[in-house]
């Protein structure tokens, strides 16, 4: 999938786990479901940090460069040290380590770490990052044409206005971990990559989402539904069917999990 899909499907999917949420008796405070789906969209464009064109690498200029080349090296090196010989061989990283349950669990549970044990500038620190990815995936074309400083200068603001309101009392800085603020919010950060893996597994490479446990032969299986199904990135049942349908699950799953529906 193209980033703005990505994106999409990731803010949908945390404002269907907050009416999810809702029927098992744990309601999201607002502040909690909109910086959570601020956050899924984010994160659901982090696993492309594997390659060197992706909307991730791209978006904190040189910094983000570089860290792509450091995850793509890592990725492949991974790649080689665990493929089968069912397993073909591979020149890069891309879709392979970061596009795995193992990557999107560590991810997740290094940002709840570190927002609980490294106060409230890692929280904005972690704000401030899937925030500018959001921004990035959701507002795409306005992000296109504007400069990257401005963009980094609204996910700052944003990141500052929304950690400000989470902070106050019974806006849900602990939510679901009563007495433990923000360690929640690996959540949204683990679903993103996870939607993101899925994404990509209907797409006609599909998605090695299961390693390292093997599938058949290969430890690297490209996990994904009939090949009869899938369709490449970018193509109309992404744009014509795909993103509308989020839009749609999103809306419902937002109203459901404010009570509204």
């Amino acid at each position: 999938m193209m980033g703005p899909a990505h994106s999409l499907s990731g803010a949908a999917a945390w404002l269907g786990v907050g009416a999810a949420a809702a029927g098992f008796g744990h309601p999201m405070p607002w502040p909690v479901l909109v910086v959570g789906a601020l956050i899924c969209a984010g994160a659901a464009l982090a696993p492309d940090l594997d390659h060197k064109s992706a909307t991730i690498s791209r978006a904190f200029g040189p910094v983000s460069k570089g860290l792509c080349e450091i995850v793509d090296k890592l990725s492949y090196a991974v790649y080689k040290a665990t493929r089968s010989t069912a397993d073909p061989r591979r020149s890069g990283g891309h879709r392979t380590l970061t596009h795995t349950w193992v990557w999107a669990v560590l991810i997740g549970a290094g940002s709840s770490a570190a927002a609980v044990g490294g106060g409230r500038w890692a929280v904005l620190a972690i704000l401030f990052v899937h925030l500018v990815l959001a921004v990035e995936g959701l507002l795409w074309r306005a992000a296109r044409m504007s400069s990257d400083v401005l963009v980094w200068l609204l996910g700052a603001t944003s990141a500052w206005i929304l950690a400000g309101v989470l902070d106050k009392p019974g806006s849900g800085a602990d939510w679901l971990f009563a007495g433990q603020d923000y360690l929640w919010l690996g959540l949204p950060i683990v679903l993103g990559a996870l939607v993101h893996d899925i994404g990509d597994a209907l797409t006609v490479s599909g998605c090695p989402i299961l390693w390292p446990i093997p599938v058949g032969r290969k430890r690297w299986y490209p996990v994904g539904p009939p090949k009869a199904m899938r369709f490449r990135a970018g193509s109309w049942v992404e744009l014509k069917v795909l993103m509308p349908v989020f839009m749609l699950l999103g809306g419902v799953g937002g109203a459901s999990a404010l009570g509204y529906l």
